[in-house]
Order: structure tokens, then sequence, then C-alpha cells
């Protein structure tokens, strides 16, 4: 299958408000059950595929996966989004939701305006800074 051809803006908009709309939220109807970030959010290409048919490869997020971690099973938990390079991963382990929420939303806020400011200058994105 071909990559996913969506706007990298559009995925990390959408990503923003799903988050800001408290997408990864407990569900009232099943309050034990763990949502875990990108990977149980509309934004993945296997968002409700139980066989994660397309490889990680194709979505759009995995150019801001560092190389070396493209090919581990979840690449997006891989994404640095810490001023100190916490990792999706290690926001998930190692704090509560309420701090990963707020480090991903500001991750996810300076990454938009970021590549808005370098497609209004007509630079080529460097995604993964």
């Amino acid at each position: 299958m071909p990559k996913d051809q969506r706007d990298i803006l559009d995925v990390l908009r959408y990503e923003l408000a799903f988050l800001e709309q408290n997408g990864y939220g407990r569900s009232l109807s099943m309050p034990w059950k763990w949502s875990s970030t990108f990977r149980h959010s509309p934004s993945c290409i296997n968002f409700n595929d139980p066989q994660r048919a397309r490889p990680c490869t194709e979505c759009p997020l995995i150019d801001f996966v560092p190389a070396e971690a493209r090919s581990q099973d979840i690449p997006c938990h891989h994404i640095p989004i810490g001023p100190a390079g916490q990792t999706v991963g290690n926001m998930e382990r190692e704090h509560d939701v309420v701090e990963l929420e707020r480090t991903l939303g500001n991750w996810l806020r300076a990454t938009i305006e970021r590549i808005e400011r370098e497609r209004a200058a007509g630079m080529p994105q460097a995604l993964s800074a």
C-alpha cells in the first residue's frame, strides 16, 4: 500500500483537536480501558483495526520518529515530544496522564506553528525537529 497521503498539518491539527476534546479520556461506559497515545486516535492509519493491516511506515507521523526507532512495534511512541527529549512511550510509562497530555499538546502546537511558518516562507520542511 502507498504511504498515507494526508497532509501532515491536517493530521497534527486533527490530533490536537482530538486531544483537546478529551479524546484520550476514559470512556464512561468502559473506564478500565486504557487509551494509547496516537495508536487509539482516529489520526492513526490503523485506528479500530485490531489486525493493524497497514504498516506504520505508511503513517505521516513516521517522519517524526527517529530513524533507529522506525522498525519498532509502535514507532510513534518513539517520537520525542518533551523538552528534554522525552518520548510518547517514556511519558506513558513514567508520567501521569495530565503531564503526558500537556506535553503532547505543547509539542503539537509548536510543531504545527513551525510547519506553518516554514510553508509560509516557502521552506522545505524538516519534520523531525
